[in-house]
C-alpha cells in the first residue's frame, strides 16, 4: 500500500467544491482512500482518525490545500494523483473562460459593484468573520459553513436585520434567490409562491411539489436550522416574512421547519396576522388549531403545504395531479412481508425528509427511533445500531464530521443499507434521492447495485424485501426524475411520488393485523 501526499500552498478552495472531488477523486480506479480538503485543524484531526497524518500535513497551514491519496502501489497513486488534477482543471474550465476570481470580499466587491450577495462556504472556524464582512459592505449572506457558534450567528443576524439584509445560515443549504438556485437546489419554475425555510430538503421537497402541481416559485430564502431555536429566536425567518410580504412578484407564502421552539414559534404565527397575504405554515409535528387562530393554513405534510399553496396562488384545483397514495399495492405487498418482518428502517439524506416520514410513523408506532428525534427517549443508543422502527439523517453531524454530505458521497449510506437488509425483522426499507444542483450526478444509479444484491440475498433466504425509494427533483434537473425512477423500478423498488406518500407506503406495509 502506498500514500501520497501533496500540499498546495496558498490554495484555497470552497468545502462545496472539495467534497464533490473528494467524492469523484475516491472512485478512481485503484484508490482506497482520496482526501482533499484544507489543512484546517479539523480536516487534520479526521486524517490522524483515520492514521493518514504525517508531520509534513501537521505543519501545513489554513490555507494550504492537502491532497491524501492512499492506492495499492506508488504508481496508481501518482495514476490518481493526475487524474486529480484533471478533476480540478475540469472544475475551473466549467465556470467558462470569463469568470474572475478575487481573493478577498472586499476586492470583489471593489470590482463588482452590481453585486448584492455573497455565498460564504469556507471553515466554520472563519465563516462567521467573512460574512461579518460582507454584512458590513451591504452584501446579503447566505452561509453553507455550518459548525458556527449560535453566539456568531445570533451576531450576525443581528447585523443584518438592522442593516435590512437577509442573513441566510449558518448551515442553510437551499436557495433560490431571482430565480437563481444556491448551493443545494433544483430546477423549477418561476412563479409566484414564495418559502421560508428553516430546513433546506424540507425547502427543496416543497419547491419540486409546487412544480409538479404545476405552480412556481417567486423566492426561496433560507434561514438556517437553528433560526428557530429558542436562543436565535427566528431573527431570519420573521425578516423574510416581511421581506415576501412586500415583494410584488410573491403571491403566497409558505414556511417550512423542523419542530420549532414553541415560543419561537409563537412569534412567527404572531407575524402571521400582520400579513396581507395567505401564509401556509408546515411545522413538522405542528398542530392545527394554533396555525389557524393565526390566521394561516395549517399543513401537516409538505405534500398538503405545496397543493395548498397552489391552490391559493390560483391554479385551478380540478386540474392537479394530486398523486393520490396506491392503497391497493399495500395490501398486495403486506401479504408478501412475514410476520417477523414488522419494522421500517428510513435511510435519508435530507434532515426533514427523515422527520416527516418519522412522524407518519409515529403516528401508528410507539417505539419509533432515530439520531434526530424531538424527545431525547427515542434517541439511538449508538447511531450505527438500528432499534425497532428506525429512521436516521445521514446530513447529521454525527455522520458528516469530516466527510462529504451524503447528498454528495452516498457511501456511508450504502454500507447502512447492507446492514439493514440483512436484518431478518426489517419488512422495509425506505430511501431518499435528491437531486439538484451540488447533489451526487447519478443518486439512484451509485446505489442500485447494492439494492439488486440485497434483493437477491433475500430472496434466497426466502422472504420479501421491500424498499421504497422517493426522487427529489423535476423534469428539469440533471439527471431528471423519471431517468431516475426508471432504474428505480429496474432494480425492482417501489417508487412513491412525494416525500409524504413514501412515509405512508412504508408505514402501511408493515402494518400488522389489519
Amino acid at each position: 500500500m502506498s500514500t501520497k501526499i501533496v500540499i498546495k500552498r496558498n490554495t484555497y478552495f470552497d468545502s462545496v467544491s472539495l467534497m464533490s472531488l473528494s467524492t469523484k477523486a475516491n472512485q478512481i480506479e485503484g484508490v482506497e482512500q482520496a482526501f482533499i480538503a484544507m489543512a484546517t485543524q479539523m480536516n487534520k484531526e479526521v486524517l490522524a482518525n483515520v492514521g493518514l497524518i504525517t508531520p509534513e500535513l501537521e505543519e501545513a497551514k489554513n490555507s494550504d490545500l492537502m491532497i491524501v491519496i492512499k492506492a495499492a502501489s506508488p504508481e496508481l497513486a501518482e495514476v490518481a494523483f493526475e487524474a486529480i488534477e484533471e478533476l480540478f482543471i475540469k472544475k475551473d474550465s466549467a465556470v467558462g473562460g470569463t469568470a474572475l476570481k478575487y481573493p478577498t470580499i472586499e476586492s470583489a466587491v471593489k470590482n463588482m459593484t452590481a453585486a448584492n450577495l455573497a455565498v460564504i462556504s469556507v471553515n466554520g472556524a472563519f465563516a462567521a468573520r467573512e460574512a461579518r464582512k460582507a454584512l458590513e459592505n451591504n452584501l446579503h449572506v447566505m452561509m453553507f459553513s455550518d459548525n458556527v457558534s449560535v453566539e456568531d450567528e445570533i451576531e450576525l443576524k443581528k447585523i443584518a436585520h438592522e442593516r435590512g439584509l437577509l442573513m441566510m445560515g449558518p448551515d442553510c443549504g437551499t436557495a433560490i434567490i431571482g430565480n437563481m438556485a444556491l448551493c443545494f437546489a433544483n430546477k423549477v419554475r418561476k412563479g409566484n409562491i414564495g418559502i421560508v425555510g428553516a430546513s433546506g430538503t424540507g425547502s427543496q421537497e416543497i419547491s419540486v411539489r409546487i412544480h409538479d402541481f404545476g405552480g412556481g416559485i417567486s423566492q426561496l430564502i433560507g434561514t438556517g436550522g437553528r433560526d428557530l431555536s429558542e436562543r436565535v429566536g427566528g431573527v431570519m425567518m420573521l425578516d423574510a416574512m416581511k421581506a415576501l410580504n412586500e415583494d410584488e412578484a410573491t403571491k403566497v407564502i409558505v414556511l417550512i421547519s423542523k419542530p420549532p421552539a414553541k415560543s419561537v414559534e409563537q412569534k412567527v404565527l404572531n407575524e402571521i396576522k400582520n400579513m396581507h397575504k395567505p401564509v401556509v405554515v408546515c411545522f413538522i409535528g405542528g398542530t392545527e388549531e394554533a396555525v389557524l387562530e393565526a390566521g394561516g393554513h395549517f399543513a401537516k405534510t409538505t405534500k398538503e403545504a405545496a397543493l395548498k399553496a397552489v391552490i391559493l396562488s390560483g391554479i385551478d384545483e380540478s386540474q392537479i395531479d394530486k398523486h393520490p397514495l396506491n392503497l391497493p399495492l399495500i395490501e398486495e405487498i403486506k401479504v408478501k412481508l412475514k410476520p417477523e418482518q414488522k419494522y421500517i428502517r428510513g435511510l435519508f439524506c435530507g434532515g426533514t425528509l427523515c422527520d416527516e416520514a418519522m412522524y407518519l410513523a409515529m403516528e401508528k408506532y410507539d417505539d419509533v427511533y432515530s439520531n434526530i428525534p424531538k424527545d431525547p427517549e427515542y434517541q439511538l443508543a449508538d447511531i450505527h445500531i438500528s432499534q425497532a422502527h428506525t429512521f436516521i439523517d445521514f446530513g447529521d453531524d454525527g455522520f458528516t464530521n469530516g466527510k462529504p454530505h451524503p447528498m454528495i458521497d452516498p457511501s456511508s449510506r450504502i454500507a447502512r443499507f447492507k446492514q439493514e437488509a440483512k436484518d431478518p425483522a426489517v419488512g422495509v426499507i425506505i430511501m431518499d434521492f435528491v437531486l439538484g444542483y451540488g447533489s451526487h450526478e447519478d443518486p439512484v444509479g451509485v446505489m442500485v447495485p447494492a439494492i439488486i444484491e440485497a434483493k437477491q440475498a433475500a430472496e434466497q433466504e426466502g422472504r420479501h424485501l421491500e424498499i421504497v425509494g422517493y426522487v427529489l427533483g423535476t423534469d428539469l434537473d440533471t439527471p431528471s426524475v423519471q431517468e431516475q425512477l426508471d432504474k428505480l423500478v429496474s432494480a425492482g423498488v417501489t417508487y412513491a411520488s412525494s416525500n409524504t406518500n413514501a412515509g405512508l407506503l412504508a408505514r402501511g406495509f408493515v402494518e400488522k393485523g389489519v
